[in-house]
């Protein structure tokens, strides 16, 4: 790991975690229940998938309060793609701070069951 990964890694722990202390009581802990991961970029198997090469986020799992589609399935986390993050704030920390705290709260939104209408109405799209 390189120390640009690692501060950028760092910067968006620092984010995502005052993202959550600012968040209503009520959603706090289902926010905490939910692993975030911070990688470099998209993996390969969601590239042929169809997935966006610059995407910046993505929820993967159940959301929470829905039945369980598979009788082992893989918890609710959600992905971070700092590089895609870093390239899209044109390398200005401040920008790429707001965008890992919208990014962390979209994904963090379909989490907690909401659509994209539900996520643009939170100014989260």
């Amino acid at each position: 790991m390189n120390s640009n990964h690692e501060r950028r890694t760092k910067l968006a722990a620092d984010t995502v975690g005052a993202a959550q202390r600012q968040l209503p009581p009520e959603i706090r802990p289902l926010a905490r229940e939910v692993a975030v991961h911070y990688e470099r970029g998209p993996a390969a198997d969601l590239l042929a998938e169809g997935f966006d090469p610059d995407i910046l986020g993505l929820f993967t799992g159940n959301p929470h309060g829905t039945d369980l589609v598979h009788p082992d399935p893989a918890p609710p986390q959600i992905l971070l793609y700092l590089d895609n993050l870093w390239d899209f704030a044109d390398e200005d920390e401040d920008i790429f701070r707001d965008e890992v705290r919208v990014t962390y709260l979209h994904e963090l939104g379909h989490y907690l069951g909401w659509n994209e209408d539900d996520l643009a109405a939170r100014g989260l799209d």
